[in-house]
C-alpha cells in the first residue's frame, strides 16, 4: 500500500518564533563581540612587541598581527550582519504586536457600538425633551414662588437711592450737633493761667493760716 499511495510525511518540528530567533541571534552577536574583544587584546600585545623587536622576529609579529586583524574584521562583518537581521526581526515583531493591538481595538469598538445601539433603543428623544421642558417650567414656577415669599410688605415698590443718601447725610449732621450740645462750654476742662512767673518761687502761706487762707487753730 505504501508503494501505491506513498507514505505520509511526518510533521516536522514547529517553526521557531520571532522571539526565540531574536534571542538566538542576540547570543551569537554577544559571542562575536567577545571574540572581537579578545582579538583586540592580541593586537595590542603585538603592537607593543613590534615596538621592542627588530629583524625577523618583528616580521613574524607583524604577520601574526595582520592575520589577527583579518579575523577581527571578519567577525565584525558577521556581527554587523547578524545585528541587521536582528533589527529586522524586532521590527517584524513590533508590526505583529501592533496588528494584534489594532485587532483588539477594532473588536472593542464593535462591541461598544452594539451596546450603544441597544441602549439608544431604550431612549425616546421626544420623552427626553418633554421631561426637560417640564423641569424648566417647574423651576420657573419655583422661582416665582420664592420671589413672592421674599417680598417685603409695607415698603414702597421703588426707593430712590439719592433720597436715601441725602437722608443719611442729614442724620449724620444731626448726630454731630447733638454731640456738641451735650457738654456746655463752661463745663469743659480748660487750663488755668499760671499765677507765677516761670522760675520764681511759690510764696509760702503766712503763719496762722493754712494753704487755703483759713485760720489754723493753735493746740496749746
Amino acid at each position: 500500500m505504501n508503494r501505491v499511495f506513498g507514505k505520509k510525511k511526518s510533521a516536522g518540528p514547529p517553526a521557531p518564533t520571532l522571539e526565540e530567533t531574536n534571542q538566538n541571534m542576540g547570543k551569537r552577536v554577544d559571542h562575536l563581540d567577545a571574540k572581537i574583544s579578545k582579538l583586540d587584546a592580541e593586537l595590542r600585545g603585538y603592537k607593543e612587541k613590534l615596538k621592542t623587536t627588530k629583524g625577523g622576529a618583528k616580521q613574524g609579529y607583524q604577520r601574526r598581527a595582520m592575520e589577527t586583524l583579518k579575523r577581527k574584521r571578519m567577525y565584525e562583518q558577521q556581527r554587523d550582519q547578524l545585528a541587521g537581521q536582528q533589527f529586522n526581526m524586532e521590527q517584524a515583531a513590533f508590526g505583529i504586536e501592533s496588528a494584534k493591538d489594532s485587532i483588539s481595538t477594532i473588536s472593542a469598538m464593535k462591541n461598544a457600538n452594539v451596546q450603544i445601539k441597544q441602549q439608544m433603543k431604550q431612549l425616546n428623544i421626544d420623552q427626553v425633551e418633554d421631561i426637560t421642558d417640564d423641569l424648566a417650567d417647574m423651576m420657573e414656577d419655583m422661582n416665582e414662588v420664592n420671589d413672592t415669599l421674599a417680598r417685603s410688605y409695607g415698603m414702597p415698590n421703588e426707593v430712590d437711592e439719592a433720597d436715601l443718601e441725602a437722608e443719611l447725610d442729614m442724620l449724620g449732621d444731626e448726630l454731630e450737633e447733638e454731640g456738641e450740645m451735650e457738654t456746655p462750654s463752661y463745663l469743659q476742662d480748660t487750663p488755668l493761667p499760671p499765677t507765677t512767673l516761670p522760675g520764681s518761687k511759690v510764696p509760702s502761706a503766712p503763719s496762722g493760716v493754712d494753704e487755703y487762707g483759713l485760720p489754723v487753730a493753735n493746740n496749746a
